[in-house]
């Protein structure tokens, strides 16, 4: 753990996204006890620019509510969707890319037939569609983010356990009277972990923009507050009062950009042919 972290802390833009994801969960963390009060409550008067009166340092938005209130609690929500959608697919994608890659075969064929249907629709019009189908609530769209992206998921694992499945380590658990799930499980898995830990931290930033997206087009949860659903509520007045889209705006693009720093720093923490470059 001490070598990674060594190799880790040498790229400095995985440290700098490190600190702002910090901040960020730090924010998610504090809002119920900075701002106890719903966020969809009105606090003053509509249009309150930022700065200009004391208490509301973002101001207001069109129906007179706390712009900062609701920037810290859309934080828990963009985070919990980022997190919970990335840990089902893993869930998903994992075992289907595992039984594909350690058998082949037919099975192989039927996985990844069954895997490449996902694909050839795309992901953002499948997640409209099932959030139509179903209802706009934070758990619906967690499990469309999360049926929208195990497909990568699954193709990975299939190639790295591929890549792993005729090494020495494997045909001396099958020769010592292994079963097949548990030399998957206790061998295979764990030597193909780097990539998919690299492959989940961009998944989270990837969910954030979807929920993002889908909120913004009106089929996020009406009941919580998100940064999607703040840029969206204020699009019809962008000119008059730009601020209310670019704070969230802002918010977004320093999560998802500190996401993709980090998942760079863990590719050359745990890679090993850059590993091997590097020393």
């Amino acid at each position: 753990m001490k070598e990674f972290w060594s190799r880790f802390s040498r790229n400095r833009g995985a440290v700098i996204g490190v600190v702002i994801l910090a901040v960020v969960i730090a924010c998610a963390i504090a809002a119920p006890i900075l701002f106890p009060q719903s966020p969809w409550s009105m606090v003053q008067r509509p249009f309150l620019p930022p700065f200009e009166m004391e208490g509301l340092p973002l101001g207001t938005d069109a129906v007179g509510r706390d712009v900062l209130s609701g920037l810290l609690h859309g934080a828990r929500v963009s985070l919990l969707v980022g997190l919970v959608s990335t840990a089902v697919a893993l869930v998903i994608g994992i075992p289907i890319g595992a039984l594909a890659g350690y058998y082949g075969g037919l099975v192989d064929d039927a996985l990844m037939r069954f895997t490449e249907f996902f694909q050839t629709i795309p992901s953002f019009a499948l997640a409209i569609v099932l959030l139509a189908i179903f209802q706009p609530t934070l758990a619906y769209v967690i499990l469309a983010i999360a049926i929208v992206s195990w497909p990568p998921v699954a193709r990975l694992v299939r190639g790295e356990v591929l890549s792993l499945r005729n090494r020495e380590f494997v045909e001396a658990a099958t020769l010592s009277g292994q079963g097949d799930l548990r030399i998957i499980a206790r061998q295979v898995l764990p030597n193909a972990l780097p990539p998919i830990i690299v492959l989940a931290s961009l998944m989270v930033a990837t969910a954030i923009l979807l929920e993002s997206a889908l909120s913004f087009l009106g089929l996020g949860d009406p009941n919580v507050m998100s940064w999607g659903y703040m840029i969206g509520a204020a699009r019809t007045v962008l000119r008059t009062a730009w601020w209310l889209s670019f704070i969230p705006g802002i918010a977004i693009l320093l999560t998802v950009l500190a996401l993709n720093l980090i998942g760079e720093g863990l590719n050359d923490a745990l890679n090993p042919r850059l590993r091997v470059r590097t020393t």
